[in-house]
């Protein structure tokens, strides 16, 4: 089966949990699929899944001039427009931050609504990115993208306990260092969902203090 008809199949026996706060900001975020750059060697992919050898994924570094989380790792995403879906949306910020324009028959699925200490209710929508060879990256937004290949995020985390909240934060090891949530959190049940098959929810898993804000 082809690397596309996995990840569709996969998420569509996946039944993602919606959250009603009307206290909280809608917002979607993208994991935006696109051919890895450097695939491993044929028979190196730990396993046999087609997925963890020449598929990868579209992460930013947020610009260092916005006002709040500066420089930190970030899926592409952002605030929903007033009469937006949430599919609507992630689209959208995806062609306003790198460019990336997409029909929507390159949306797989979504994930768990996953709410955050800043405000915000986030919908992770998974998306078709296909060759995605001409990215222009919007600088008052992206300090920087990078197509992170998907066996680097299948990865075990980490799970710290801290003074402030009696719920585990959640550390992804990857690019040589670790990736809190809430885009750690989504990263984490996309591997789960996707690449283990398995159906992990992450909306109680905490976001560092840094990020409370």
């Amino acid at each position: 089966m082809e690397p596309r008809a996995v990840v569709a199949a996969r998420m569509a026996a996946f039944e993602p949990v919606r959250v009603d706060r009307p206290d909280l900001a809608r917002a979607a975020v993208t994991i935006t699929l696109v051919p890895d750059p450097d695939p491993a060697p044929t028979g190196d992919a730990p396993g046999d899944d087609p997925l963890l050898d020449g598929l990868a994924l579209l992460l930013t570094r947020r610009a260092p001039t916005l006002r709040r989380h500066a420089n930190q790792w970030a899926l592409p995403g952002g605030r929903l427009d007033p009469g937006e879906t949430e599919i609507v949306a992630a689209r959208r910020e995806l062609d306003e931050e790198l460019g990336l324009r997409l029909d929507d028959d390159a949306v797989l699925g979504v994930l768990d609504d996953y709410p955050t200490r800043s405000g915000y209710l986030i919908t992770p929508v998974v998306l078709w990115g296909g060759p995605a060879r001409d990215l222009t990256p919007n600088p008052a937004e992206v300090g920087s993208v990078h197509r992170v290949a998907l066996r680097e995020i299948d990865v075990e985390p980490r799970f710290l306990t801290i003074p402030e909240s009696e719920a585990p934060v959640i550390q992804v090891p990857m690019l040589g260092r670790f990736v809190h949530a809430p885009t750690g959190a989504v990263l984490h049940q996309f591997r789960e969902v996707v690449l283990r098959g398995r159906p992990t929810r992450v909306a109680h898993l905490e976001q560092p203090v840094f990020a409370w804000r």
